[in-house]
């Protein structure tokens, strides 16, 4: 049973004729007292509830009670429903243990889609069952840790749902796969699977390319453009690189993700879509919206699920395996002869530091294959082609930077990275400690070329 909570008389009808015309059993209340007569009786699956009752606007009680659920019903998910103008109170009910808001008025299709979710990863009931072990789709996902397998068993549990995802960790660590993982593993594998680079994304062109523009909106206007969020309608978008968004875009970004509804560029028509959002970031977003530089609505809108990647060091019993897999797709790709490792070039590459993670080891074989032309690569050829990444600088080269400005050792250190990276900007934004958008305006500001 659905419990609705709402002082609204239109707003309770409207909402039981939906959730029983969609198949559900449910029950309205006016207000916190019969609530809680019901949650302790009869134990709702899930609750939709109001912030703002008539007796107060400030959102107190809305808080009050949702806190007295929780305390009585830990498990029972709760949804919020609050004006856009009063989405702070959402944002109070988020950290209080609110399992997701919506703004009023709201979207029908939607609103039934978050409670479909809602109740899909809500813990079953004591003594249900436990289902079959779920099966996934891996796709280029490879390893057996213990970290990878909890990850892969997150993925299978949440992909057939439409809950928004945040896939967490360092640089190279597999983000992406784990959100194509996502998308081929749901009901929407079928669907468009569109990937966005927010880092790559300037503020001034960040609507045109979300949302779409007129031919003639703007000067450069020169045709009709599809945003990205109308190419992945009935799929899944895939946000990356979401700590790079500025505070204005992140604006912006919230209000599509809440109702799914935008409007492009030079037309003031509203446009609908269905799509699911994954993102990633390998930001700390808690201590950044901490710090005021990332919305704290739009973290929690975005973060139904977080699944975080262990860093490579933390799966090393994953290296043979994966260094296996970057040789046979380095052999099919260029019509090469198989290549096999010795004990000692297995037991070389796993004892690495992987600043760089995945991505540095697949670049490490990749490049030691090309360049040794071996069917047996050993220790020495791998050890060869090592480019470690400096801790910090030693004293010769700090030395060299004496009487330069700070903006002078930037930029030397800069193209001191591009050149040990042969130009790779993933990699050297990753040695640098810094995003590829962080790169590209430090690029810019230095007038630094990489094809120079």
């Amino acid at each position: 049973m659905i419990l609705i909570i709402d002082d609204d008389n239109i707003v309770r009808s409207s909402l039981l004729f939906m959730l029983k015309r969609a198949g559900y059993e449910a029950k309205a209340v006016t207000g916190p007292r019969e609530a809680m007569d019901v949650v302790r009786v009869e134990a709702p699956e899930l609750i939709l509830m109001d912030m703002n009752f008539s007796l107060s606007t400030s959102g107190e009680e809305g808080l009050t009670l949702l806190k007295q659920v929780k305390l009585f019903r830990p498990d029972v998910p709760v949804i919020l429903m609050t004006a856009w103008g009063s989405i702070q109170l959402a944002v109070q009910g988020m950290r209080a243990g609110a399992f997701d808001f919506i703004t009023k008025p709201w979207n029908n299709a939607a609103l039934l889609q978050r409670i479909e979710t809602a109740l899909q990863l809500s813990p079953p009931s004591a003594g249900t069952p436990a289902g079959p072990a779920l099966k996934l789709d891996r796709g280029h996902i490879v390893g057996s840790s213990k970290g990878l397998t909890a990850v892969l068993d997150t993925v299978a549990r949440i992909a057939p749902t439409n809950a928004s995802v945040l896939v967490t960790g360092e640089s190279g660590t597999g983000k992406e796969l784990i959100a194509e993982a996502i998308h081929r593993n749901s009901r929407r594998a079928s669907q468009p699977f569109v990937k966005v680079n927010l880092g790559g994304i300037s503020q001034s062109l960040f609507e045109s390319e979300m949302f779409g523009h007129k031919k003639g909106a703007f000067t450069d206007a020169v045709a009709d453009r599809t945003g990205r969020f109308e190419l992945a309608d009935q799929g899944t978008i895939f946000l990356d690189e979401i700590g790079d968004l500025d505070l204005s875009c992140q604006v912006k970004l919230l209000r599509v993700l809440q109702d799914q509804t935008f409007e492009v560029l030079g037309d003031s028509r509203p446009r609908k879509v269905n799509v699911r959002v994954v993102s990633a970031t390998n930001a700390d977003l808690r201590r950044m919206v901490g710090e005021h530089t990332f919305r704290e609505d739009l973290f929690y809108r975005i973060n139904l699920i977080t699944i975080h990647l262990p860093a490579l060091r933390e799966r090393r019993e994953d290296i043979p395996l994966l260094a296996r897999h970057f040789a046979d797709r380095q052999a099919e790709a260029n019509g090469l002869r198989r290549t096999d490792f010795s004990a000692d070039a297995l037991q070389f590459l796993s004892a690495l530091p992987y600043p760089g993670n995945i991505r540095e080891l697949k670049n490490l074989v990749e490049r030691t294959i090309l360049v040794s032309n071996k069917p047996v690569l050993d220790a020495a050829d791998f050890e060869a082609q090592y480019q470690p990444r400096e801790a910090g600088g030693s004293p010769e080269k700090t030395g060299a930077f004496a009487g330069m400005t700070l903006n002078e050792i930037e930029r030397q250190t800069i193209l001191q990275t591009l050149d040990s990276y042969k130009g790779n900007l993933t990699q050297v934004a990753a040695a640098l400690g810094i995003s590829r958008a962080a790169l590209y305006r430090r690029l810019e500001k230095y007038g630094i070329s990489v094809n120079d």
